[in-house]
């Protein structure tokens, strides 16, 4: 356990890509769970499901549905940076600089746990169906949530990132893990033991993007 502040560990927390082979136990995806779900959420709802994923045939074929997503999110990055997109030459820069993540990707199924974050629109009083979109309103009752685990992982000393790329096989994947209909996938949380220290992120300073009473 990490005696480090909680200042500490928000100034500090990354997003880790990179991972030993050393396993993560039970009681460290317990614990982190039991903490992702005292975060806030509309009405109190509290419209999280997890499902935490250790079986490898599972992984292996999430690993491949986000693959395919992987390579196409790829693509569109250089070519917005053909393009002279400011934010996207950036990003490539830092490919260039440390690697793309496509190990991340092609090893997706290597990671020791994959934690997938759910939305139950039953709860929030959603529609569903074929459409999987929903208002920002009902992210903000769920996404707290993930940060908390982040976090919590973060805590632990262990290493997690949270990514979106899995949501083009939304239907795929539901009907892999058998999940009822009204649940939505809006995370996949791949967790384990950084294969390396990470030095503090490098942000943009909160003053250059704030702006008091007016724009």
């Amino acid at each position: 356990m990490s005696d480090m502040t909680l200042f500490e560990a928000i100034r500090t927390l990354r997003s880790v890509r990179e991972f030993t082979d050393e396993p993560v136990s039970d009681e460290q995806i317990r614990t982190i769970l039991d903490l992702a779900v005292c975060a806030p959420s509309a009405g109190n709802r509290q419209p999280w499901h997890f499902v935490v994923i250790r079986d490898g045939a599972v992984r292996r074929a999430i690993r491949d549905h986000y693959l395919a997503s992987f390579r196409r999110y790829k693509d569109a990055v250089l070519r917005q940076a053909t393009e002279g997109h400011e934010a996207a030459r950036a990003q490539v820069a830092r490919w260039e600089r440390r690697g793309a993540p496509d190990t991340f990707a092609e090893t997706l199924d290597r990671i020791p746990v994959l934690i997938l974050v759910c939305m139950d629109r039953e709860r929030l009083g959603l529609p569903w169906g074929e459409d999987f979109s929903a208002s920002p309103s009902a992210y903000a009752s769920v996404y707290p949530a993930v940060q908390n685990l982040l976090l919590a992982a973060h805590g632990l000393g262990l290493g997690a990132v949270l990514t979106t790329l899995h949501l083009p096989a939304e239907r795929e994947i539901k009907a892999l893990l058998g999940m009822p209909a009204p649940v939505q996938t809006v995370g996949l949380v791949p967790i384990g033991h950084p294969s390396r220290r990470h030095a503090p992120p490098r942000r943009v300073p909160a003053g250059e993007r704030t702006h008091w009473n007016k724009w």
